[in-house]
């Protein structure tokens, strides 16, 4: 079952426990297919791996300190492979365990490898919010689950005026994709709250939401805006803003 906790009370709280990392997926079933062909919903066939939401977004958070030390070793030679053994090597973003310092170099390239090149050298000279910026656009370029949520809830509540975004917003846009995405209705709650929690702490990171869950509407700069309008469509439908 997939718990409500909207508010902006449960969204701080959630917030708050958000540090740490780490998720599990487990067998847990409330929109199974089978249960849903027994009532006559249509079903989609034929999906195939590539289709499969990727959940592995739990390890820090937008991970700002993180990437900004890592684009310069990138920009050094381009190769994130030599990225992560420096990082691995020297333990550079400084991880309690060896174990969790690999997995955090590894969430952290791939993320920074959806960036072009233009967009790396921001990430290592820009401002703090240019670089909370393009992580964002990271994420979502990443994780297809952020990307749907960041255009279809935060951006189109910020269009209409919603003013907030929150916890059950998260919670009615997650069962709605469950329906299709079985891989989604096999999450633990446990890793289900740490998913919901950790995309909540990004938005925050970002710039994009506060802590109450109020929207924060975005003025990207020039030089970012011009970088995210390069892509087809324009990334600038991940933001809380109504250019582009």
């Amino acid at each position: 079952m997939i718990p409500a906790a909207g508010g902006s009370e449960a969204l701080r709280a959630g917030l708050a426990e958000a540090e740490s990392s780490g998720i599990v997926s487990v067998g847990h079933s409330k929109f199974s297919r089978g249960r849903l062909a027994k009532k006559g919903v249509p079903i989609v066939t034929g999906t195939s791996p590539d289709s499969r939401y990727a959940l592995s977004f739990t390890s820090g958070g937008l991970l700002a300190r993180e990437a900004q030390i890592a684009a310069p070793i990138y920009l050094d030679d381009r190769a994130w492979t030599r990225v992560r053994e420096v990082l691995d090597r020297e333990n550079l973003l400084q991880a309690r365990t060896h174990a969790s310092g690999v997995r955090l170099s590894r969430e952290l390239t791939q993320r920074l490898s959806a960036l072009s090149d233009s967009e790396v050298e921001v990430i290592a000279d820009g401002t703090s919010t240019e670089r909370g910026h393009l992580l964002w656009a990271a994420a979502c370029r990443r994780y297809t689950l952020i990307a749907e949520f960041a255009e279809e809830v935060l951006r189109e509540r910020f269009l209409t005026l919603a003013g907030t975004v929150t916890y059950d917003d998260f919670d009615s846009f997650y069962r709605g994709k469950a329906m299709w995405h079985e891989e989604l209705d096999e999450v633990a709650q446990s890793s289900y709250r740490k998913l919901r929690q950790v995309l909540f702490r990004m938005m925050v990171e970002a710039g994009l939401l506060t802590k109450s869950g109020t929207i924060e509407p975005t003025l990207l700069s020039p030089g970012v805006a011009e970088l995210l309008s390069r892509r087809s469509p324009s990334d600038t439908r991940f933001f809380p803003t109504r250019v582009g």
